[in-house]
């Protein structure tokens, strides 16, 4: 394995996950960053909701359906997400975790590991 500084490794990630949600959703977030901690990788995406989502948000219970379907997608999308961040970083991904706040149009990704990436690549 070749040895990614910390930086080139969140930047593979944060354009993986970019890409993930062009795939998903059609488009992508507006931004996205990817920050490293022991086993954890955060990813956070702004501007993260579609037109569709946007419209959606404004009806009475609009905000709590958005999260569930964005819920619903991350669940289905489960497999492809761990193979995306194994495949970066060759770590197990013991589990997933993510939330939205559809008034800022943000959102977090919080994969967790089954070793320190710091150690794994030797990172101080």
């Amino acid at each position: 394995m070749s040895r990614l500084s910390r930086g080139e490794l969140e930047a593979i990630l944060a354009n993986a996950l970019l890409r993930f949600e062009k795939d998903q959703l059609g488009r992508g977030p507006v931004e996205t960053r990817a920050f490293l901690i022991e086993n954890l990788i955060v990813i956070m995406a702004r501007g993260v909701l579609t037109p569709e989502e946007t419209a959606l948000a404004t009806v009475p219970r609009g905000p709590e359906l958005v999260r569930q379907i964005r819920r619903e997608l991350l669940e289905g999308s489960r497999r492809r997400l761990e193979s995306i961040v194994q495949g970066a970083t060759g770590c197990h991904v013991n589990s997933i975790l993510s939330d939205i706040d559809v008034n800022t149009a943000e959102c977090v990704f919080v994969f967790v590991l089954n070793e320190r990436l710091d150690e794994r690549y030797g990172w101080h």
